[in-house]
């Protein structure tokens, strides 16, 4: 759904940053694993950033294991509910923790509480807490998280569907989705430098899911979601290998690496 309003100007200079869960877990894993050294790396890259800036992160093996046991991609299930949004939410302690660390005043943000979904996409999103927080130097921090929803009971609402609702909320300047790839690849492997509406549709058939456990549409997914963004909102976005030292601070100084994504 498009976000109801901005919250923010459209020279507002906001950057939002997701941090994939394959780039900080191992998705394998059949529970939680964090990468506990490429967090840290990661962490003192962002600190390198003086700028407003929203984190996202994905949930990686801390939720999307627990998501698919429990079939929460396709309905309610009390006890997956609860023991999914409590590992996502661990994954997310861990996160915040390591950013305020790096002396990054991150604050833990669940989705699960102020969102509502319909038939697994957002209804709405209560974001002007976001906009404050930025405002008073604070640094938000979104995940993947399990969902409310008016149709299933429940969903996942995945870390690449609220970015670019809060990405168009705030009117964001740039958006950088940091991944355990070197951004979207070709039938050869090798990195797509920039996908448009004009070349979506050839491009798509090379654009695989994910190396683990995913419920949420894995790389394709990530592109559909922010490819919108671009044509709802002229929002450029850039998909790049979080996983290779230097490539945060890279992005975050204004490089642009991997792969973009834009209207035109």
């Amino acid at each position: 759904m498009t976000p109801p309003y901005n919250s923010s100007k459209p020279d507002s200079g906001i950057t939002v940053l997701k941090i994939g869960g394959s780039a900080v877990t191992d998705k394998n894993a059949k529970a939680g694993l964090a990468k506990e050294e490429e967090m840290r790396r990661i962490f003192k890259e962002i600190a390198t950033f003086s700028g407003k800036i929203v984190i996202v992160h994905g949930a990686g093996s801390f939720g999307h294991t627990h998501a698919k046991a429990y079939g929460l991609d396709k309905g309610f299930h009390q006890e997956g509910v609860l023991i999914t949004h409590d590992s996502v939410r661990l994954l997310n302690e861990m996160i915040v923790k390591g950013l305020r660390e790096e002396n990054i005043p991150a604050v833990p943000l669940h989705p699960f509480s102020f969102s509502v979904c319909e038939d697994g996409r957002i209804k709405s999103m209560f974001v002007d807490q976001i906009s404050l927080m930025l405002d008073h130097g604070l640094v938000p921090v979104l995940h993947g998280d399990v969902c409310m929803d008016t149709v299933r009971g429940s969903c996942i609402l995945s870390g690449d569907q609220s970015l670019p609702y809060v990405a168009e909320a705030l009117c964001a300047k740039r958006v950088g989705l940091g991944s355990a790839a070197d951004g979207v690849l070709d039938a050869d492997g090798k990195v797509i430098p920039k996908i448009t509406p004009k070349n979506f549709d050839s491009m798509k058939m090379h654009i695989g899911g994910s190396a683990g456990t995913d419920v949420t549409g894995g790389m394709l997914g990530k592109v559909s979601e922010i490819l919108d963004l671009a044509k709802r909102a002229g929002i450029d976005s850039s998909i790049f290998n979080a996983n290779t030292p230097g490539n945060v601070a890279a992005y975050l100084s204004g490089k642009n690496i991997g792969t973009l994504i834009s209207r035109d």
